[in-house]
């Protein structure tokens, strides 16, 4: 299961696009995960969303996680859900899930990702791991000695997700990292497909030592 490129969609730094439309570029250009991500559609277009893009996901080969809801998670036949420290616990979330399904957590420091792990999280995301515009509420950024030391606190791929960028890749493949998680880096870009194709290509080459940015 590849973590590696994890797109998040966003139809305000997608320039208007719908969610089917940057997940369709994103899973062209190679993204591994697609995470629907919107807190303002009504839950019937939320739901509509999260069906085109499990059409989509499931043509590419790539993963589905749904942001917070895991009703439209579940309703939708999606890979998964991902969960903030204030959302539903990943226990209560284990007894409504079907087997498989994949809960992803954010966390902001080593006590919560080993919390995550031992609750029976697939994965957690240091968030953010940099100082982001694209999320209001994220805070200041983690930083490279905090996400390091939750890639050796726990045995769960690890992403990093906030003020991801091509320059910042190596370094975060560095510490541990399994993938990073973008928004802006590849949802912001003019043209998505590449943006998401030369992401992929930069943690490839990190994962290979290469330490290239293109």
């Amino acid at each position: 299961m590849a973590y590696d490129l994890y797109v998040i969609t966003d139809r305000a730094i997608g320039r208007g696009l719908s969610h089917t439309e940057i997940a369709l570029c994103a899973t062209e250009g190679g993204a591994d995960v697609v995470q629907l991500r919107d807190k303002s559609l009504p839950c019937r277009d939320l739901l509509a969303a999260a069906c085109e893009i499990r059409e989509v996901t499931r043509e590419a080969g790539a993963l589905f996680i749904v942001n917070d809801r895991i009703d439209i998670a579940l309703a939708s036949g999606a890979d998964g859900v991902h969960l903030g420290q204030d959302d539903l616990p990943v226990r209560d979330a284990q007894r409504i899930a079907p087997p498989g399904f994949i809960i992803g957590v954010s966390v902001g420091c080593i006590a919560e990702a080993v919390a995550a792990e031992s609750a029976g999280a697939g994965y957690v995301a240091l968030s953010p791991t940099f100082p982001t515009t694209s999320k209001e509420d994220a805070g200041k950024g983690h930083g490279i000695t905090v996400l390091r030391g939750i890639c050796s606190a726990v045995s769960l791929p690890v992403i990093a997700i906030g003020g991801i960028s091509p320059r910042n890749v190596p370094e975060v493949i560095a510490a541990g990292a399994e993938g990073v998680a973008v928004i802006s880096s590849v949802v912001g870009q003019d043209d998505i497909t590449r943006a998401a194709r030369q992401m992929k290509a930069i943690i490839r080459n990190a994962k290979a030592g290469t330490n290239q940015t293109l």
